[in-house]
């Protein structure tokens, strides 16, 4: 039986303020929980009898079996899926110099948590391993972000930072890091060299990339739309072109290196 305080404790994860205080985060379904077990401590699984039969040899801190109506009230999900569970959060380092030697994302305020659980997906899907964040980004542990990445925050490590500051010393740097941005101003990303490391910022969903952040951008990029010169979309939603333009980096089969 799950008692009230632990309602009550899963509740107020979804306020960043309570899961830093309990350094916890809430993620619900056998496909995100699955994912998460094996990289991220379980203090508290939650699941309904026949879903812990059917997985005896869970390692968790606690486990609670409830019925469907028990879960359901501590659910985030207006569907529960016979599981969910609270994990500790992970402290990561940015490593040094990584830039230099992989392609990494940063965002620059960008506020929707299903976009950034799109986004951190992709980047789980293209083989990018670091994302690095404004201060002004929505918190990657966020219940809706969690899920909306479906298990990829557990590979795809998430850091916050003054990304403008981050950037300028990545442009000032000895080689210069390669730092591309998407404008309506761009170049053609068809038809731009692009290398095999660096950054590729993606902007805020009304505003695009900040004027501070742009200061340190060495190279403008822009996904032009189909036909050329027909009237569409003013705009694509920025995990719709993470996705393109990380895929384009990943298309060409020999990217230029500077």
């Amino acid at each position: 039986m799950l008692s009230k305080a632990k309602i009550k404790l899963i509740q107020s994860l979804e306020q960043k303020k309570k899961r830093r205080e309990e350094q916890l985060f809430v993620a619900e379904g056998p496909k995100v929980v699955g994912d998460l077990l094996p990289y991220f401590a379980c203090r508290l699984l939650v699941a309904t009898e026949s879903w812990l039969a059917s997985h005896p040899h869970i390692e968790a801190a606690e486990v609670v079996a409830v019925t469907p109506d028990e879960l359901r009230k501590a659910s985030y999900l207006k569907t529960p899926q016979e599981v969910l569970a609270l994990f500790e959060l992970p402290t990561r380092e940015l490593p040094a110099g990584i830039a230099e030697s992989e392609l990494c994302l940063a965002l620059d305020d960008v506020q929707d948590p299903g976009n950034l659980g799109t986004i951190i997906r992709i980047a789980d899907w293209f083989g990018i391993r670091h994302i690095i964040c404004s201060t002004g980004t929505v918190d990657a542990f966020s219940p809706k972000t969690v899920q909306a990445s479906m298990g990829a925050v557990a590979r795809v490590s998430i850091h916050y930072t003054d990304l403008p500051h981050y950037l300028s010393t990545l442009r000032t740097s000895s080689p210069a890091t390669p730092i591309y941005g998407t404008f309506l101003e761009g170049d053609n990303i068809y038809k731009k060299a692009l290398t095999t490391h660096g950054i590729i910022v993606m902007g805020n969903e009304g505003k695009g990339i900040s004027a501070l952040t742009e200061q340190s951008v060495t190279d403008k990029l822009f996904i032009p739309n189909y036909p050329e010169g027909c009237v569409t979309s003013e705009s694509l939603n920025v995990a719709i072109a993470t996705a393109i333009t990380c895929a384009e980096f990943r298309r060409r089969p020999l990217a230029v290196d500077r």
